[in-house]
C-alpha cells in the first residue's frame, strides 16, 4: 500500500510537471527558433541591399561585412549574380549556384528559409534573399517598394513567399544566401531541454522522498493494526493498538481493542477456573486414591479387588488429566521469559531419569547427534523438562518390549537447533498426525487407552510459546518422530545448567 501512494503521488507530481514544464520547453524551442530566423533574415536582406546598390563602394561594404560576419558567427555568406556570375569579386561562388533557391530568387524575386530538417532543425540554417537594382523613384513607387520589403521580412517557414511581384521599375541584379550552423542552436536547445529535464528529475525525487513521508504516516495507524493482529494471532491476548490517525482507523482500533479486551477477559476467566479446579480436585482424588488403595488391602475377594484395582486405575487416569489441565493453564498464562539452556546437557539428565523405567520393559533409549559445539537454545524454565517428559513417556508407552527410543539433538541453522525422538511403535496416520495435537484427543495405541490427550497439547503450547516449533512425522523403518524445533540463544548470555527432577506424566 505504501509503495502505491508514493508511486501515486510521484505519477501526479509528474503530470503536474509536463503540464507545466513541456509547454514553455516548447515556447522556449520556438522562440529560439524565431529569434534565430528574424536575425539572419535581417543580415542577409541588407548585405541585398547592398548589392543592389550597384556602385563599387557598396561592394566593397559588401564584401567586408560578409567577411566580418563569417569571423563573427556560425555562418558563411554566398553571393551570386542575375547571370549566375560572381557579383562581388572577392567573394568566392556558391557549389552549386543553379539550386531552387537560388532560382526562386533570381527569377521570382522569391526569399527562402530552410531549415534542413521536418524537426526541430538540420545541421544548418539557409536563407537565401533576391537583391533587387535601386533608382530614383516617385513618391508611390518608394511607398510601394518599402510594403513589399516589410511583407518580405515578416514572412517564415520552410520556404517563404515573396511579399509581392516586384514593380515595373525594378530589376533582380543577385541573390544573398547566408548559411548559419545550428550547432550553437542545438546546444542552447540542450541546455533548456536538459536543464528542465534534471529539474524535473530533481523535483520527483523531492517527491518520492515526500511521498514516502505522508504514505507511511497515513499507513502508520494500519501498520499498528495490522502488529496488533499479528500478536493477537501469536496469543498475546494483552496486544493492544493506539487509537491515532483518521477517524475511521481510529473507530476501527477503538473496536478491535474493545473485543480483545473483551476476549482477554473471557480466555483468563477461563484459565482461572481450569487452574482452580485442577488445583481443588488434586486433593479429593489423592484422598481416593489412598481410600481405595485401603480397600483393596483389606479385601480378600478377588471379584472386588479387581473391581477396585479398575476403580483405582481410573483415580489415577483423572489425577493424570488434573494434572495435565493444571500445566497447561500454567503455560498458557505465558508467566516466564525464555532462557538460554544447555541443550544437551538437560536431555542427557533427563534420559538418566527415564532409563530406569525403560529398562524394566527391556526397551534401550540411544542419544545421537552431535556431542560437541551444541548451541544454547531459548526454553521457559522448566518448559523444557516438560516437553521432553510428554514426549518420551508417549515413546515408552507405545514402544514394544525391547525396543529401541532413538533421541537425535543436532543444529538446523544457524539460528535453530533439533530436537527429535523416534520410536518403534505402532506409529500414526497422517488424519491422526494432524488432530493429535488436540486438547483430550486420544490415538488407539497405548496412549489412547491410558492417557489423558493433554500430552502433546502440552508439548505444542510450551515449544510455541518458546518461539519453537513442533511437528509429527513417520519415522524410518516404522513407528513415530516427533521433531522439535528450538531457538537458539546468542553467544554470551548467562549459561544456565539444568536440574535435574522427577519424570513427568506424558498424556
Amino acid at each position: 500500500m505504501i509503495r502505491r501512494l508514493i508511486l501515486s503521488y510521484v505519477a501526479l507530481v509528474a503530470v503536474a510537471l509536463a503540464a507545466f514544464t513541456v509547454p514553455v520547453a516548447f515556447t522556449l524551442t520556438a522562440q529560439l527558433r524565431g529569434d534565430t530566423e528574424e536575425s539572419v533574415r535581417r543580415e542577409a536582406t541588407t548585405m541585398a541591399l547592398l548589392l543592389g546598390d550597384g556602385d563599387a563602394p557598396a561592394r566593397q561594404a559588401l564584401a567586408r561585412m560578409a567577411g566580418a560576419y563569417a569571423d563573427e558567427t556560425p555562418g558563411r555568406v554566398e553571393v551570386v549574380a542575375a547571370d549566375g556570375r560572381s557579383a562581388v569579386e572577392p567573394l568566392p561562388l556558391p557549389a552549386h549556384p543553379d539550386d531552387p533557391a537560388f532560382g526562386a530568387a533570381l527569377k521570382q524575386g522569391r526569399t527562402t528559409v530552410d531549415w534542413g530538417s521536418r524537426l526541430v532543425w538540420g545541421p544548418e540554417l539557409v536563407v537565401t534573399v533576391p537583391a533587387f537594382a535601386r533608382r530614383e523613384a516617385s513618391a508611390g513607387d518608394t511607398r510601394g517598394r518599402a510594403e513589399r520589403e516589410d511583407g518580405r521580412q515578416g514572412e517564415g517557414g520552410a520556404e517563404d513567399e515573396a511579399a509581392g511581384e516586384p514593380a515595373p521599375a525594378e530589376h533582380i541584379v543577385g541573390a544573398v544566401r547566408v548559411r548559419y550552423a545550428t550547432a550553437d542552436l542545438s546546444d542552447r536547445l540542450w541546455r533548456i531541454w536538459g536543464f528542465r529535464a534534471i529539474l524535473a528529475v530533481g523535483v520527483l525525487a523531492v517527491a518520492a522522498g515526500l511521498g514516502a513521508i505522508v504514505a507511511r504516516l497515513l499507513t502508520k495507524p494500519l501498520r499498528q493494526l495490522n502488529d496488533m493482529a499479528s500478536r493477537f494471532g501469536d496469543g498475546d491476548l494483552t496486544a493492544r493498538s493506539p487509537v491515532t490517525g483518521p477517524q475511521e482507523t481510529q473507530t476501527l482500533a477503538r473496536t478491535l481493542n474493545q473485543g480483545a479486551e473483551r476476549l482477554d477477559t473471557l480466555v483468563a476467566s477461563q484459565r482461572i477456573f481450569v487452574a482452580d479446579a485442577s488445583h481443588q480436585l488434586r486433593t479429593p482424588l489423592t484422598a481416593l486414591r489412598l481410600s481405595l488403595d485401603n480397600i483393596a488391602d483389606g479385601v480378600d475377594d478377588e471379584f472386588v479387588r479387581e473391581d477396585v484395582d479398575q476403580a483405582t486405575a481410573e483415580v489415577v487416569r483423572m489425577s493424570r488429566l488434573v494434572s495435565g489441565l493444571l500445566v497447561l493453564a500454567r503455560a498458557e498464562a505465558k508467566v516466564s521469559a525464555p532462557e538460554p539452556l544447555a541443550l544437551r546437557e538437560l536431555v542427557e539428565e533427563r534420559l538418566k531419569v527415564w532409563r530406569p523405567a525403560a529398562d524394566e520393559r527391556g526397551v534401550t533409549i540411544v542419544l545421537t547427534g552431535e556431542a560437541d559445539d551444541l548451541p544454547r537454545v531459548l526454553a521457559g524454565p522448566g518448559n523444557l523438562d516438560q516437553v521432553l517428559d510428554n514426549v518420551l513417556s508417549n515413546a515408552l508407552e507405545v514402544s514394544p518390549d525391547r525396543g529401541t527410543i532413538t533421541v537425535r539433538v543436532e543444529t538446523a541453522g544457524p539460528e535453530e537447533a533439533v530436537l527429535e525422538v523416534l520410536d518403534q511403535g505402532p506409529g500414526m496416520s497422517a488424519a491422526e498426525q494432524a488432530r493429535a495435537f488436540d486438547r483430550f484427543w486420544r490415538g488407539q495405541g497405548l496412549t489412547g487407552r491410558s492417557g489423558s490427550g493433554l500430552g502433546l497439547a502440552i508439548v505444542k503450547q510450551l515449544v510455541t510459546d518458546d518461539g519453537g516449533g513442533v511437528a509429527l512425522r513417520d519415522a524410518p523403518g516404522g513407528g513415530l518422530c516427533v521433531r522439535i524445533a528450538l531457538r537458539t540463544a546468542a553467544e554470551g548470555p548467562r549459561w544456565i545448567s539444568p536440574r535435574p527432577g522427577a519424570p513427568r506424566s506424558g498424556g
